[in-house]
Protein backbone atom coordinates (compact mmCIF):
# COMPACT_ATOMS: atom_id res chain seq x y z
CA UNK A 1 0.00 0.00 0.00
CA UNK A 2 1.17 3.51 -0.73
CA UNK A 3 1.69 5.85 2.19
CA UNK A 4 -0.70 8.43 0.77
CA UNK A 5 -3.71 8.20 -1.49
CA UNK A 6 -2.12 10.66 -3.92
CA UNK A 7 0.81 8.29 -4.44
CA UNK A 8 -1.43 5.25 -4.90
CA UNK A 9 -1.67 4.61 -8.68
CA UNK A 10 -4.54 2.13 -8.38
CA UNK A 11 -6.57 4.53 -6.27
CA UNK A 12 -5.95 7.33 -8.75
CA UNK A 13 -7.19 5.13 -11.60
CA UNK A 14 -10.22 3.93 -9.64
CA UNK A 15 -10.99 7.49 -8.57
CA UNK A 16 -10.64 8.78 -12.15
CA UNK A 17 -12.84 6.01 -13.57
CA UNK A 18 -15.49 6.78 -10.97
CA UNK A 19 -15.22 10.51 -11.64
CA UNK A 20 -15.64 10.16 -15.41
CA UNK A 21 -18.59 7.78 -15.20
CA UNK A 22 -20.21 9.94 -12.51
CA UNK A 23 -20.02 13.00 -14.76
CA UNK A 24 -21.91 10.98 -17.36
CA UNK A 25 -24.34 9.79 -14.72
CA UNK A 26 -24.87 13.40 -13.68
CA UNK A 27 -25.90 14.22 -17.21
CA UNK A 28 -28.34 11.30 -17.36
CA UNK A 29 -29.62 12.00 -13.81
CA UNK A 30 -31.11 15.13 -15.31
CA UNK A 31 -31.65 13.99 -18.90
CA UNK A 32 -33.40 10.63 -18.41
CA UNK A 33 -36.24 11.88 -16.16
CA UNK A 34 -36.62 14.92 -18.42
CA UNK A 35 -36.76 12.62 -21.44
CA UNK A 36 -39.51 10.61 -19.73
CA UNK A 37 -41.60 13.80 -19.35
CA UNK A 38 -41.13 14.47 -23.08
CA UNK A 39 -42.61 11.06 -23.83
CA UNK A 40 -45.51 11.31 -21.34
CA UNK A 41 -46.99 13.41 -18.52
CA UNK A 42 -48.55 10.35 -16.86
CA UNK A 43 -46.98 10.05 -13.37
CA UNK A 44 -47.68 6.31 -13.33
CA UNK A 45 -45.64 5.71 -16.50
CA UNK A 46 -42.87 8.03 -15.29
CA UNK A 47 -42.80 6.10 -12.01
CA UNK A 48 -42.72 2.83 -13.96
CA UNK A 49 -39.63 3.97 -15.89
CA UNK A 50 -37.95 5.08 -12.66
CA UNK A 51 -38.80 1.75 -11.03
CA UNK A 52 -37.33 -0.22 -13.94
CA UNK A 53 -33.92 1.37 -13.49
CA UNK A 54 -33.81 0.45 -9.80
CA UNK A 55 -35.54 -2.94 -9.89
CA UNK A 56 -32.26 -4.86 -10.51
CA UNK A 57 -31.12 -3.85 -7.02
CA UNK A 58 -33.96 -5.99 -5.67
CA UNK A 59 -33.66 -8.85 -8.16
CA UNK A 60 -29.95 -9.32 -8.82
CA UNK A 61 -28.01 -8.01 -5.84
CA UNK A 62 -27.58 -11.40 -4.14
CA UNK A 63 -26.20 -13.26 -7.18
CA UNK A 64 -24.03 -10.23 -7.95
CA UNK A 65 -22.39 -10.62 -4.53
CA UNK A 66 -21.52 -14.26 -5.14
CA UNK A 67 -20.12 -13.40 -8.59
CA UNK A 68 -18.05 -10.60 -7.03
CA UNK A 69 -16.41 -13.01 -4.58
CA UNK A 70 -15.91 -15.70 -7.23
CA UNK A 71 -14.46 -13.68 -10.09
CA UNK A 72 -11.96 -10.95 -10.88
CA UNK A 73 -13.54 -7.78 -9.52
CA UNK A 74 -11.67 -5.54 -11.96
CA UNK A 75 -12.99 -7.56 -14.91
CA UNK A 76 -16.55 -7.28 -13.60
CA UNK A 77 -16.21 -3.49 -13.44
CA UNK A 78 -14.66 -3.35 -16.92
CA UNK A 79 -17.33 -5.45 -18.60
CA UNK A 80 -20.18 -3.68 -16.82
CA UNK A 81 -18.91 -0.30 -18.05
CA UNK A 82 -18.68 -1.60 -21.62
CA UNK A 83 -22.23 -2.98 -21.40
CA UNK A 84 -23.49 0.36 -20.11
CA UNK A 85 -21.75 2.11 -23.02
CA UNK A 86 -23.70 -0.04 -25.51
CA UNK A 87 -27.00 0.39 -23.65
CA UNK A 88 -26.68 4.18 -23.54
CA UNK A 89 -26.17 4.12 -27.29
CA UNK A 90 -29.53 2.32 -27.36
CA UNK A 91 -31.15 5.15 -25.38
CA UNK A 92 -29.57 7.62 -27.80
CA UNK A 93 -31.04 5.67 -30.71
CA UNK A 94 -34.48 5.78 -29.07
CA UNK A 95 -34.30 9.57 -28.93
CA UNK A 96 -33.01 10.01 -32.48
CA UNK A 97 -35.69 7.70 -33.90
CA UNK A 98 -38.59 9.49 -32.14
CA UNK A 99 -40.71 12.17 -33.82
CA UNK A 100 -40.37 15.76 -32.68
CA UNK A 101 -40.37 16.06 -28.88
CA UNK A 102 -42.39 16.47 -26.74
CA UNK A 103 -44.79 13.83 -28.01
CA UNK A 104 -48.57 14.43 -27.90
CA UNK A 105 -50.21 13.04 -24.78
CA UNK A 106 -50.88 9.33 -25.23
CA UNK A 107 -48.53 8.97 -28.19
CA UNK A 108 -45.37 8.12 -26.25
CA UNK A 109 -46.39 4.92 -24.46
CA UNK A 110 -44.19 2.75 -26.66
CA UNK A 111 -41.19 5.02 -26.18
CA UNK A 112 -41.56 5.19 -22.40
CA UNK A 113 -41.79 1.39 -22.19
CA UNK A 114 -38.66 0.99 -24.31
CA UNK A 115 -36.93 3.53 -22.09
CA UNK A 116 -37.99 1.49 -19.06
CA UNK A 117 -36.53 -1.69 -20.62
CA UNK A 118 -33.20 -0.01 -21.37
CA UNK A 119 -33.16 1.48 -17.86
CA UNK A 120 -33.67 -2.00 -16.42
CA UNK A 121 -30.68 -3.33 -18.35
CA UNK A 122 -28.56 -0.32 -17.33
CA UNK A 123 -29.54 -0.92 -13.71
CA UNK A 124 -28.53 -4.58 -13.95
CA UNK A 125 -25.05 -3.65 -15.17
CA UNK A 126 -24.86 -0.99 -12.45
CA UNK A 127 -25.57 -3.59 -9.74
CA UNK A 128 -22.59 -5.67 -10.87
CA UNK A 129 -20.31 -2.69 -11.34
CA UNK A 130 -21.09 -0.89 -8.08
CA UNK A 131 -20.88 -4.01 -5.93
CA UNK A 132 -17.48 -4.86 -7.41
CA UNK A 133 -16.22 -1.27 -7.09
CA UNK A 134 -17.20 -0.95 -3.43
CA UNK A 135 -15.73 -4.38 -2.69
CA UNK A 136 -12.41 -3.68 -4.40
CA UNK A 137 -11.51 -0.53 -2.44
CA UNK A 138 -10.10 -2.35 0.65
CA UNK A 139 -7.65 -4.13 -1.68
CA UNK A 140 -6.40 -0.76 -2.94
CA UNK A 141 -6.13 1.36 0.22
CA UNK A 142 -5.13 0.53 3.79
CA UNK A 143 -7.79 0.14 6.53
CA UNK A 144 -6.89 3.46 8.17
CA UNK A 145 -7.41 5.24 4.83
CA UNK A 146 -10.94 3.93 4.20
CA UNK A 147 -12.87 6.92 5.60
CA UNK A 148 -10.66 9.36 3.68
CA UNK A 149 -10.81 7.31 0.47
CA UNK A 150 -14.59 6.87 0.72
CA UNK A 151 -15.00 10.56 1.50
CA UNK A 152 -13.06 11.50 -1.63
CA UNK A 153 -14.92 9.00 -3.78
CA UNK A 154 -18.32 10.11 -2.52
CA UNK A 155 -17.38 13.80 -2.80
CA UNK A 156 -16.30 13.32 -6.40
CA UNK A 157 -19.52 11.45 -7.11
CA UNK A 158 -21.62 14.24 -5.60
CA UNK A 159 -19.61 16.96 -7.37
CA UNK A 160 -19.87 15.42 -10.82
CA UNK A 161 -23.12 13.51 -10.54
CA UNK A 162 -25.13 16.30 -8.94
CA UNK A 163 -23.15 19.57 -8.89
CA UNK A 164 -21.70 19.73 -12.41
CA UNK A 165 -23.67 17.16 -14.42
CA UNK A 166 -27.28 18.38 -13.95
CA UNK A 167 -26.82 22.07 -14.84
CA UNK A 168 -24.61 21.08 -17.75
CA UNK A 169 -27.34 18.68 -18.90
CA UNK A 170 -29.94 21.45 -18.49
CA UNK A 171 -27.97 23.67 -20.87
CA UNK A 172 -27.31 20.83 -23.31
CA UNK A 173 -30.99 19.79 -23.37
CA UNK A 174 -31.71 23.23 -24.83
CA UNK A 175 -29.47 22.24 -27.75
CA UNK A 176 -30.90 18.73 -28.00
CA UNK A 177 -31.56 16.04 -25.43
CA UNK A 178 -29.48 13.55 -27.41
CA UNK A 179 -26.29 15.48 -26.53
CA UNK A 180 -26.10 14.71 -22.77
CA UNK A 181 -27.12 11.10 -23.40
CA UNK A 182 -24.34 10.70 -25.97
CA UNK A 183 -21.80 12.16 -23.56
CA UNK A 184 -22.96 9.72 -20.90
CA UNK A 185 -22.30 6.83 -23.29
CA UNK A 186 -18.81 8.16 -23.98
CA UNK A 187 -18.09 8.43 -20.24
CA UNK A 188 -18.61 4.68 -19.82
CA UNK A 189 -16.07 3.95 -22.56
CA UNK A 190 -13.46 6.17 -20.87
CA UNK A 191 -14.19 4.64 -17.45
CA UNK A 192 -13.74 1.14 -18.86
CA UNK A 193 -10.30 2.11 -20.22
CA UNK A 194 -9.21 3.46 -16.83
CA UNK A 195 -10.42 0.33 -15.01
CA UNK A 196 -8.50 -1.82 -17.50
CA UNK A 197 -5.28 -0.10 -16.34
CA UNK A 198 -5.78 -1.00 -12.65
CA UNK A 199 -3.59 -3.78 -11.24
CA UNK A 200 -4.83 -5.60 -8.15
CA UNK A 201 -2.92 -7.90 -5.77
CA UNK A 202 -3.61 -11.59 -6.26
CA UNK A 203 -6.35 -12.94 -4.04
CA UNK A 204 -5.86 -16.28 -2.22
CA UNK A 205 -6.93 -19.19 -4.41
CA UNK A 206 -10.06 -20.92 -3.18
CA UNK A 207 -11.94 -23.93 -4.47
CA UNK A 208 -15.29 -22.51 -5.56
CA UNK A 209 -18.15 -23.89 -3.51
CA UNK A 210 -21.63 -24.34 -4.88
CA UNK A 211 -23.51 -21.12 -5.51
CA UNK A 212 -26.08 -21.81 -2.79
CA UNK A 213 -23.41 -22.77 -0.28
CA UNK A 214 -21.50 -19.54 -0.92
CA UNK A 215 -24.66 -17.48 -0.64
CA UNK A 216 -25.66 -19.27 2.57
CA UNK A 217 -22.22 -18.51 4.03
CA UNK A 218 -22.74 -14.80 3.37
CA UNK A 219 -26.27 -14.87 4.81
CA UNK A 220 -25.04 -16.64 7.97
CA UNK A 221 -22.39 -13.96 8.55
CA UNK A 222 -24.93 -11.20 7.91
CA UNK A 223 -27.44 -12.65 10.38
CA UNK A 224 -24.76 -13.11 13.05
CA UNK A 225 -23.93 -9.36 13.13
CA UNK A 226 -26.97 -7.40 14.36
CA UNK A 227 -25.60 -3.91 13.69
CA UNK A 228 -25.08 -4.80 10.01
CA UNK A 229 -28.61 -6.08 9.42
CA UNK A 230 -30.14 -3.28 11.45
CA UNK A 231 -28.30 -0.72 9.33
CA UNK A 232 -29.55 -2.52 6.21
CA UNK A 233 -33.17 -2.39 7.37
CA UNK A 234 -32.91 1.29 8.30
CA UNK A 235 -31.37 2.08 4.92
CA UNK A 236 -34.20 0.17 3.24
CA UNK A 237 -36.79 2.39 4.89
CA UNK A 238 -34.80 5.56 4.22
CA UNK A 239 -34.26 4.76 0.54
CA UNK A 240 -37.90 3.80 -0.04
CA UNK A 241 -39.04 7.27 0.98
CA UNK A 242 -36.09 8.98 -0.72
CA UNK A 243 -37.13 7.53 -4.08
CA UNK A 244 -40.81 8.09 -3.28
CA UNK A 245 -39.99 11.81 -3.20
CA UNK A 246 -37.37 11.83 -5.96
CA UNK A 247 -39.62 10.25 -8.59
CA UNK A 248 -42.12 13.10 -8.57
CA UNK A 249 -39.62 15.91 -8.09
CA UNK A 250 -39.17 16.49 -11.83
CA UNK A 251 -42.94 17.06 -12.20
CA UNK A 252 -43.06 19.10 -8.97
CA UNK A 253 -40.27 21.36 -10.27
CA UNK A 254 -41.95 21.82 -13.65
CA UNK A 255 -45.59 22.23 -12.62
CA UNK A 256 -45.50 23.72 -9.10
CA UNK A 257 -42.26 25.71 -9.16
CA UNK A 258 -42.33 26.52 -12.89
CA UNK A 259 -38.69 25.54 -13.53
CA UNK A 260 -37.22 25.03 -16.99
CA UNK A 261 -34.67 22.31 -17.77
CA UNK A 262 -31.78 24.66 -16.99
CA UNK A 263 -33.50 25.92 -13.82
CA UNK A 264 -34.13 22.39 -12.58
CA UNK A 265 -30.54 21.44 -13.36
CA UNK A 266 -29.28 24.39 -11.33
CA UNK A 267 -31.52 23.38 -8.41
CA UNK A 268 -30.07 19.86 -8.46
CA UNK A 269 -26.58 21.33 -8.70
CA UNK A 270 -27.13 23.67 -5.76
CA UNK A 271 -28.49 20.76 -3.79
CA UNK A 272 -25.36 18.75 -4.45
CA UNK A 273 -23.23 21.32 -2.61
CA UNK A 274 -24.38 19.79 0.67
CA UNK A 275 -23.11 16.37 -0.37
CA UNK A 276 -19.77 17.70 -1.62
CA UNK A 277 -19.07 19.66 1.58
CA UNK A 278 -20.19 16.82 3.83
CA UNK A 279 -18.03 14.31 1.95
CA UNK A 280 -14.98 16.38 2.84
CA UNK A 281 -15.84 16.86 6.51
CA UNK A 282 -17.57 13.51 7.20
CA UNK A 283 -14.38 11.73 8.37
CA UNK A 284 -13.82 14.45 10.99
CA UNK A 285 -17.47 14.44 12.06
CA UNK A 286 -17.48 10.67 12.41
CA UNK A 287 -14.17 10.67 14.27
CA UNK A 288 -15.42 13.26 16.74
CA UNK A 289 -19.01 12.08 17.27
CA UNK A 290 -18.87 8.36 16.55
CA UNK A 291 -21.12 6.27 14.33
CA UNK A 292 -24.32 6.45 16.40
CA UNK A 293 -24.47 10.23 16.85
CA UNK A 294 -23.43 10.82 13.24
CA UNK A 295 -26.30 8.69 11.94
CA UNK A 296 -28.85 10.29 14.26
CA UNK A 297 -27.82 13.72 12.95
CA UNK A 298 -28.15 12.44 9.38
CA UNK A 299 -31.76 11.33 9.96
CA UNK A 300 -32.68 14.60 11.70
CA UNK A 301 -31.37 16.57 8.70
CA UNK A 302 -33.47 14.41 6.36
CA UNK A 303 -36.63 15.18 8.35
CA UNK A 304 -35.96 18.91 8.04
CA UNK A 305 -35.37 18.67 4.28
CA UNK A 306 -38.53 16.69 3.56
CA UNK A 307 -40.68 18.99 5.68
CA UNK A 308 -39.35 22.03 3.80
CA UNK A 309 -40.07 20.43 0.41
CA UNK A 310 -43.63 19.57 1.45
CA UNK A 311 -44.39 23.23 2.15
CA UNK A 312 -42.35 25.29 -0.32
CA UNK A 313 -43.22 27.22 -3.46
CA UNK A 314 -39.70 28.63 -3.76
CA UNK A 315 -36.98 27.27 -6.06
CA UNK A 316 -34.44 28.59 -3.53
CA UNK A 317 -35.97 26.50 -0.75
CA UNK A 318 -35.95 23.52 -3.11
CA UNK A 319 -32.20 23.99 -3.59
CA UNK A 320 -31.54 24.36 0.14
CA UNK A 321 -33.65 21.32 1.01
CA UNK A 322 -31.87 19.24 -1.63
CA UNK A 323 -28.53 20.39 -0.18
CA UNK A 324 -29.59 19.24 3.28
CA UNK A 325 -30.81 15.96 1.86
CA UNK A 326 -27.60 15.24 -0.05
CA UNK A 327 -25.45 16.24 2.93
CA UNK A 328 -27.35 13.87 5.21
CA UNK A 329 -27.07 11.04 2.67
CA UNK A 330 -23.32 11.64 2.31
CA UNK A 331 -22.83 11.54 6.08
CA UNK A 332 -24.74 8.26 6.29
CA UNK A 333 -22.86 6.70 3.37
CA UNK A 334 -19.34 7.54 4.51
CA UNK A 335 -19.80 6.19 8.03
CA UNK A 336 -21.70 3.02 7.12
CA UNK A 337 -19.68 2.02 4.04
CA UNK A 338 -16.38 2.45 5.89
CA UNK A 339 -17.76 0.46 8.82
CA UNK A 340 -18.75 -2.45 6.56
CA UNK A 341 -15.49 -2.45 4.63
CA UNK A 342 -13.51 -2.62 7.86
CA UNK A 343 -15.63 -5.27 9.57
CA UNK A 344 -16.49 -7.77 6.82
CA UNK A 345 -13.76 -10.31 5.85
CA UNK A 346 -12.43 -9.86 2.31
CA UNK A 347 -13.53 -13.30 1.08
CA UNK A 348 -17.09 -12.52 2.23
CA UNK A 349 -17.18 -8.83 1.37
CA UNK A 350 -18.90 -9.19 -2.00
CA UNK A 351 -21.64 -11.46 -0.66
CA UNK A 352 -22.34 -9.60 2.57
CA UNK A 353 -22.28 -6.25 0.76
CA UNK A 354 -24.76 -7.60 -1.77
CA UNK A 355 -27.12 -8.83 0.95
CA UNK A 356 -26.86 -5.45 2.67
CA UNK A 357 -27.51 -3.59 -0.57
CA UNK A 358 -30.43 -5.86 -1.48
CA UNK A 359 -32.17 -4.61 1.66
CA UNK A 360 -30.91 -1.05 1.38
CA UNK A 361 -31.40 -0.54 -2.35
CA UNK A 362 -34.05 -3.17 -3.07
CA UNK A 363 -36.71 -0.87 -1.61
CA UNK A 364 -35.93 1.86 -4.15
CA UNK A 365 -37.92 0.42 -7.09
CA UNK A 366 -40.83 -0.08 -4.71
CA UNK A 367 -40.58 3.60 -3.75
CA UNK A 368 -40.55 4.64 -7.41
CA UNK A 369 -43.59 2.51 -8.21
CA UNK A 370 -45.40 3.74 -5.10
CA UNK A 371 -44.74 7.36 -6.07
CA UNK A 372 -46.19 7.04 -9.56
CA UNK A 373 -49.17 5.05 -8.30
CA UNK A 374 -49.85 7.40 -5.39
CA UNK A 375 -49.72 10.61 -7.44
CA UNK A 376 -51.80 9.15 -10.28
CA UNK A 377 -54.44 7.81 -7.86
CA UNK A 378 -54.76 10.95 -5.73
CA UNK A 379 -54.44 13.79 -8.24
CA UNK A 380 -58.17 13.66 -9.05
CA UNK A 381 -59.60 13.61 -5.49
CA UNK A 382 -57.08 15.97 -3.81
CA UNK A 383 -55.66 17.93 -6.77
CA UNK A 384 -52.45 17.48 -8.75
CA UNK A 385 -50.37 19.90 -6.69
CA UNK A 386 -51.33 18.36 -3.35
CA UNK A 387 -50.67 14.90 -4.77
CA UNK A 388 -47.19 16.02 -5.86
CA UNK A 389 -46.48 17.41 -2.36
CA UNK A 390 -47.79 14.40 -0.43
CA UNK A 391 -44.67 12.16 -0.83
CA UNK A 392 -42.52 14.77 0.93
CA UNK A 393 -44.86 14.91 3.93
CA UNK A 394 -44.99 11.11 4.13
CA UNK A 395 -41.18 10.95 3.97
CA UNK A 396 -40.83 13.44 6.85
CA UNK A 397 -43.17 11.37 9.03
CA UNK A 398 -41.45 8.10 8.10
CA UNK A 399 -38.04 9.51 9.02
CA UNK A 400 -39.38 10.52 12.43
CA UNK A 401 -40.15 6.84 12.92
CA UNK A 402 -36.70 5.94 11.61
CA UNK A 403 -35.11 8.28 14.15
CA UNK A 404 -36.94 6.52 16.98
CA UNK A 405 -35.82 3.16 15.59
CA UNK A 406 -32.20 4.31 15.36
CA UNK A 407 -32.23 5.51 18.97
CA UNK A 408 -33.23 2.01 20.02
CA UNK A 409 -31.17 -0.09 17.60
CA UNK A 410 -27.79 1.63 17.27
CA UNK A 411 -25.19 0.69 19.91
CA UNK A 412 -24.00 3.43 22.24
CA UNK A 413 -20.53 1.95 22.38
CA UNK A 414 -18.61 -0.56 20.32
CA UNK A 415 -18.91 -1.49 16.69
CA UNK A 416 -21.09 -4.57 16.82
Amino acid sequence: MSATLGANRNFRLLFSASAVSNLGDGLSTMALPWLATLFTRDPFLIGLAAMAGRLPWLLFTLPAGVLTDRHDRRQIMLRADLIRFVLMLGVLGLVLSAPALPLPEGAGTGQILLLAALSFCLGTAEVLRDNAAQTVLPAIVSPEQLETANGRMWSAEWTLNYLIGPPLAGVLIGLGIAIPLGLDAASFAVAATLVWLITLPARPARTPARFRAQLAEGIAWFRAHPVIWRLALMLSLSNFFYVLTLTGTVLFAQEVLGLSASGYGLALSAGAVGGVVMGLVAPRVTGRLGMRSTMLISIAIMITAYAALAATRSPAVLSIALALESGAAMLWNVVTVSYRQRLIPDDLLGRVNSIYRMFGWGSMPLGAFAAGTLIAALEAPIGRETALRLPYALAALANLGLLALALRWLPRRGAD
